[in-house]
């Protein structure tokens, strides 16, 4: 496969976009209520989405990828959700996302060549496992242990959340190698099929039904110690700086779910009629609209100037989770509105908008909640 070089340019944008729409359409709308409905996707898409490029956007030719940067990360997340109208399967298929960077980041040749390469040609599934049962946002408190002894690393405890987690085929996982607080993590590749990793749990949701989220449990596995991501005891950097990109991810997802929400809404009261005439006739019902587009254009325009600063090498924790605030805001309000305006038809599975209100709730929970973020925000402002 010939491989591309995206730049931060919007002819390069628009090019890739024409490619993630034509591969949405193809491959995934068409099936995306039946894969809510089945709550999986066949794994057979990460190979088609290997072999199109998408999967190694963002990421540098060094490790397989096709380069870019954030922003094409999230144009190609945008346009799958408008185009592909599935998010389950687009979180599904993203999961590297978070996964992949702390391994390309402080990965050896060696690692980055075992782990990044074989997910970005779609031929291994990567997750990212740092939740745990008893711990949620405290990330400092994780107590899933893993102690060294001779070549390996004996890991015991317990993941929650975890997407793609029933069939991932490696997890970058956050365990405590040392003392209590941050400065006892470290980052562990756990691959699938080691003596001692189970999947306890294939978990119920109320809304990204296509991607699969699992419960994990550590039981004297034996983790090679080469499969250690940089030093010992230094994880929750790589954590934290994760943090910063997944909660710009999360909010460019958030706007682009709320743009999909708003376009069916105005095609359907364009055409709906009530009482004589089609609802956009109704003062009420173009003020909703006026109010949804409103909303989606302040959490792009704060989004986007995230995402700028970002690429100029400005990792500012608190400008990222304000954009996740208020693009999850906009999404949950903006879905809630679809709903209301297409009445009991809203209400409906097979309807869009029905399945983009229960995939909307989890963004202010997800990636850190609402109420983390508001932490960070006082944090950053000095109060």
């Amino acid at each position: 496969m010939k491989k591309r070089r995206y730049l931060f340019e919007a002819e390069a944008h628009e090019a890739l976009r024409a490619e993630i729409r034509k591969f949405s359409r193809n491959e995934i709308a068409p099936h995306a209520h039946a894969w809510d409905e089945a709550e999986e996707f066949p794994r057979e898409l990460y190979a088609k989405a290997g072999e199109a490029g998408i999967l190694g956007v963002g990421y540098p030719e060094a490790v397989g990828g096709d380069g870019g940067d954030l922003s094409h990360v999230l144009v190609a997340a945008e346009e799958m959700v408008l185009e592909g109208k599935s998010v389950g399967t687009c979180v599904g298929l993203g999961s590297h996302g978070i996964a992949l960077p702390p391994i390309v980041s402080f990965g050896t040749p060696a690692q980055k060549e075992r782990f990044v390469a074989p997910v970005l040609r779609g031929e291994k599934i990567a997750a990212l496992a740092i939740t745990e049962p008893g711990g949620g946002s405290d990330v400092a408190a994780l107590r899933t242990r893993a102690v060294r002894d001779g070549d390996d690393y004996v890991v015991d405890g317990a993941k929650t959340f975890i997407t793609s987690g029933t069939r991932a085929d490696f997890v970058t996982t956050a365990v405590r190698t040392g003392g209590p607080g941050h400065g006892g993590i470290s980052l562990l590749v756990i691959e699938r099929g080691t003596p001692g990793f189970h999947v306890s749990k294939k978990l119920k949701k109320t809304g990204w039904w296509a991607s699969d989220t699992a419960e994990l449990t550590f039981e004297g596995c034996r983790v090679p110690a080469e499969n250690l991501l940089g030093r010992e005891n230094a994880g929750f950097v790589a954590i934290m700086m994760n943090f910063v990109t997944e909660r710009l991810f999360l909010a460019g997802q958030c706007v682009a779910i709320a743009e999909l929400a708003y376009r069916e809404t105005v095609a359907y009261t364009q055409q709906r009629e009530a009482f004589g005439k089609k609802l956009t006739g109704f003062q009420v019902t173009r003020h909703k609209l006026a109010d949804m587009a409103s909303r989606i254009a302040a959490a792009r325009a704060l989004t986007g100037e995230c995402v700028a600063r970002y690429l100029k090498g400005e990792q500012d924790a608190g400008l990222a989770a304000m954009a996740k605030n208020t693009a999850t805001d906009a999404c949950v309000a903006v879905c809630d509105q679809a709903v209301q305006l297409h009445g009991g038809y809203g209400y409906m599975r097979e309807y869009v908008v029905e399945r983009l209100y229960r995939d909307a709730r989890l963004y202010p929970i997800g990636g850190g909640t609402r109420e983390i973020m508001n932490e960070i925000i006082a944090k950053m402002e000095g109060y």
